[in-house]
């Protein structure tokens, strides 16, 4: 008797609470050290975990592996640190719903019916409405957002390449490794506090593990079952659930227009539950 899987859309709601969880405690360490070296630990921490974990140096590695790997991983990286450059400007919900610009281009690159597109759409007018409700905020945010989004959609594509080439959590590990690297320049200079002090070390490990550990692996996951289109999609929940998170753990309370726009977000998801011209997967997608 085969174990019933969960579907998809209840994985991403569970890895968004997690990673907004820890995203919320990784605002809170904003006053200790500056948002860089806050990503900086987060990712290298995470990396660390997930190698030893796998006891991924066991695993015979390539060339290529490691240039997948790396990819996949500086862009994970570069992600945290813009949108935490952000988070430290805007509201946690309207700064994910911003980045969400950038999965919205990779699910649309795979629209192929009249359903899908409409889903789409509907999603997006959610997002839109999500993002521009509120005044807070500067420009510079924005502009950290949308370069968060862009990492996000690179994110997706190289993400779905090395689950489908049986990396997955061990690929993760060695990706975030390699990307902690990247970021390294931005937070360097802040671990000397954050060594000093056990409870930022304990903070940013609990932040690694429930923004990066338990969601990022939750998504390897999930990239082998479903399209990149289809999953790409699929991270609209990713804002309306940061609304939320923003609402309970840092009293940051949506107005009535965010609630409509996390209406529209969950009714595109339903409209689009079954769809095909989302759900197939392409051999494009899985090579």
């Amino acid at each position: 008797m085969s174990a019933v899987r969960p579907p998809p859309e209840a994985l991403f709601i569970a890895g968004g609470i997690s990673q907004y969880l820890g995203a919320a405690i990784a605002i809170g360490l904003f006053d200790d050290i500056a948002p860089g070296g806050v990503a900086l630990l987060r990712v290298l921490g995470a990396g660390l975990v997930l190698i030893g974990f796998r006891r991924s140096w066991r695993r015979s590695w390539s060339r290529q592996d490691l240039l997948w790997a790396g990819g996949f991983g500086a862009a994970l990286a570069l992600m945290n640190l813009f949108i935490y450059l952000a988070m430290d400007r805007l509201p946690l919900g309207n700064a994910v719903a911003i980045e969400f610009l950038g999965p919205i281009a990779v699910a649309a690159i795979g629209t192929r019916t009249v359903r899908s597109a409409g889903s789409l759409v509907l999603a997006a007018s959610g997002v839109v409405i999500l993002a521009g409700v509120q005044d807070e905020g500067t420009l510079l945010g924005v502009l950290f957002a949308l370069l968060a989004g862009t990492m996000w959609a690179a994110y997706i594509v190289l993400g779905h390449r090395v689950a489908h080439n049986g990396l997955a959590v061990d690929g993760l590990g060695v990706g975030m490794l390699i990307g902690a690297f990247v970021i390294g320049p931005f937070g360097v200079n802040q671990l000397d506090i954050a060594f000093t002090s056990p409870r930022i070390l304990l903070l940013a490990l609990v932040a690694a593990l429930l923004s990066n550990v338990i969601p990022y692996g939750i998504d390897q996951f999930v990239m082998k079952e479903i399209s990149r289109s289809r999953f790409a999609f699929l991270q609209a929940l990713l804002p309306v659930t940061a609304t939320v998170v923003g609402f309970l753990s840092l009293s940051q309370s949506p107005r009535w227009s965010e609630c409509l726009g996390i209406g529209a977000v969950i009714l595109a998801i339903a409209i689009s539950g079954g769809n095909r011209g989302f759900q197939s997967s392409t051999s494009e997608e899985k090579t």
